[in-house]
């Protein structure tokens, strides 16, 4: 077969998978009658766990070994913004599957990394990368009293 006729039928076979028609989204009222399989046991679990720090994270890995790109992002942003390793609590939701798929339905979140701050969802790897790069990250973290409040072109002192 010719190269051209290769490329082309390869071609093809991604315009034709390209252009099947979009899954119909839910309706609010459908996504919220879908059954929960969270037990009362595992939210209480988890909601202990999202108020156990200021900052939590439940990622992929560890924050020496993130075993995802977007959860390394996530550490990695949260590094920018001088959070504290003494302030942020992770878990690791490879190794135990009840929690991987409990915050999913406890957030009402379908991905990992989710973070939460003072008990409260915050996003996940996109919702805090833009966030990180509008400043909103920011202004949310010295809100919360998790980094310190920068006035002007201050930067703030660490404590030895």
């Amino acid at each position: 077969m010719p190269l051209v006729a290769l490329r082309t039928s390869r071609y093809c076979g991604l315009l034709a998978r390209l252009a099947r028609p979009a899954p119909i989204a839910l309706s609010p009222l459908a996504s919220a009658t879908r059954p929960r399989f969270l037990s009362q046991d595992a939210r209480t679990k988890i909601q202990e766990a999202v108020s156990s720090s200021p900052v939590v994270l439940f990622m992929k890995g560890t924050p020496s070994q993130p075993e995802c790109g977007f959860s390394r992002a996530v550490i990695q942003i949260l590094g920018l913004q001088q959070v504290s390793a003494e302030k942020v609590a992770t878990y690791n939701v490879l190794v135990d599957p009840e929690l991987r798929s409990g915050i999913k339905e406890f957030s009402d979140w379908p991905t990992i990394p989710q973070l939460y701050v003072n008990g409260e969802f915050v996003g996940g790897c996109d919702i805090l990368l833009s966030m990180h790069k509008s400043g909103e990250l920011e202004t949310l973290l010295e809100n919360a009293d998790i980094i310190p409040k920068v006035e002007g072109n201050q930067v703030p002192v660490k404590a030895p």
